[in-house]
């Protein structure tokens, strides 16, 4: 379990990171939203390109060589922005976060179903929760720590039009100037990485006596055999449903997440630099990380189809009270909905698998690989924001949260579940 959490935290720290990451490139570049979106457009697309081969490579080598070639893999996904940052080159720091993002999901591949088989089974969803509440620390400190070290200390931003007035030797001297900010923070990442894979390396974990012992109920590399002819999945109504529930969930909130710090620094709604924005980000991923804690105690007693339903309506309500409003009530209102999301895809996760019994482990590949909504929706967000401005284009995660709450309540209909699944929260 200290390897499990180790790991879960460095993934949702460095996931996190991508919110900095954003804005920061926004101004040295002057992209426009579009643009900017790319960065969680090709980090969750590689997600979905990287995990069936991360689950041959558990296939192959096991749980713990998997994760320690998934470990070295994000070393050198780091180490990628070093070059990216001496070049001042958008595409490099993309390939560096295709590259990260390839790791993680190689290391999430193989430490998701390690945690549910390290003891016994009664524990399994003691120790699931456990791990995925430290994915939620990592969240959350990240957007402190980048801030700290990456947003403050860069030179003062210039505006759109006067990077483009600039020569171009002009203009370069100041993208490298700006995205030297970053090779610091990422060498030390890359550093502890490596350290952790050789850490892990020398450990002699838990071993299974057979790969017929492996859970591939939360495998994304499983995603292959639900494509098949032979299987039925694609009858099932509510696995679809609840693809299409993880397909929105995730595209709003990496959406939202991704464009918090430019959308604090609007005029109209609170004029922050990037650096203090970074440190309000906080916000956002802590009250998911303590609805998360809330709702496991909510939902012992309450259904889940009524709990993701009002969550949503809030977290709609939210987006729709930012929209109308300005200043600082337009800025907590969205803030706020991070508590909402919190309890959103580990429901949305388990209806969707509910009773799916011999097809369980396809049903919820066919769930995992659709966090591919956190790639696609987050860049017609800013294609929209291109178009009609910042500020209105947060319509877009609001009409994502109608059907999340459509999926709640009308998962009220269903009988009680015959067996029951905990779901594993993949970012």
């Amino acid at each position: 379990m200290t390897v499990a959490t180790a790991l879960f935290f460095m993934v949702g720290f460095l996931t996190c990171l991508n919110d900095v990451i954003s804005p920061h490139l926004k101004s040295i570049f002057g992209l426009n939203y579009t643009e900017t979106q790319y960065v969680p457009f090709f980090f969750f697309s590689s997600y979905f390109v990287f995990s069936y081969p991360g689950g041959a490579l558990v296939d192959k080598f096991g749980y713990k060589k998997a994760m320690v070639i998934g470990l070295f893999i994000m070393a050198c996904g780091a180490l990628c922005f070093l070059p990216a940052a001496h070049f001042a080159s958008f595409r490099i720091f993309l390939c560096a976060d295709v590259i990260l993002a390839a790791g993680m999901t190689v290391v999430q591949v193989a430490v998701n179903p390690y945690v549910t088989i390290i003891g016994p089974s009664t524990t399994a969803a003691s120790r699931l929760n456990l791990a995925q509440a430290f994915n939620s620390v990592g969240t959350f400190i990240a957007p402190f720590v980048g801030s700290y070290l990456i947003l403050r200390t860069a030179p003062e931003a210039v505006t759109p039009e006067r990077l483009r007035s600039m020569t171009d030797v002009a203009r370069q001297a100041y993208r490298v100037a700006q995205a030297a900010t970053v090779q610091m923070p990422y060498i030390a990442i890359a550093v502890a990485l490596a350290l952790l894979a050789l850490a892990l390396a020398a450990i002699k974990l838990k071993s299974t006596s057979t790969t017929a012992e492996m859970t591939q109920d939360f495998r994304p590399g499983a995603f292959a055999e639900a494509l098949s002819p032979q299987t039925s999945i694609w009858q099932k109504k509510w696995a679809l449903l609840g693809a299409l529930g993880i397909f929105t969930y995730v595209g709003a909130e990496v959406s939202i997440g991704n464009l918090l710090i430019n959308y604090m620094g609007l005029p109209e709604i609170a004029g922050l630099r990037e650096a203090v924005a970074g440190n309000f980000l906080m916000c956002y991923w802590g009250g998911a990380m303590v609805g998360r804690f809330i709702g496991s105690a909510v939902l012992q007693k309450v259904r889940t189809g009524v709990v993701l339903g009002l969550c949503a309506i809030g977290a709609g309500s939210l987006i729709v009270i930012s929209i109308l409003t300005h200043g600082h009530m337009a800025m907590v209102a969205m803030l706020a909905v991070g508590l909402c999301n919190s309890i959103m895809f580990p429901s949305i996760f388990t209806l969707g698998v509910q009773d799916l019994g011999q097809l369980t482990s396809k049903g919820s590949s066919l769930l995992i690989a659709a966090i591919v909504g956190g790639a696609l929706i987050p860049l017609s967000q800013g294609k929209l924001a291109d178009h009609v401005g910042l500020h209105a284009s947060f319509i877009i995660p609001a009409i994502c949260y109608i059907y999340i709450a459509y999926f709640g309540f009308a998962a009220l209909r269903r009988p009680m579940a015959h067996n029951m699944l905990v779901p594993v929260e993949p970012i």
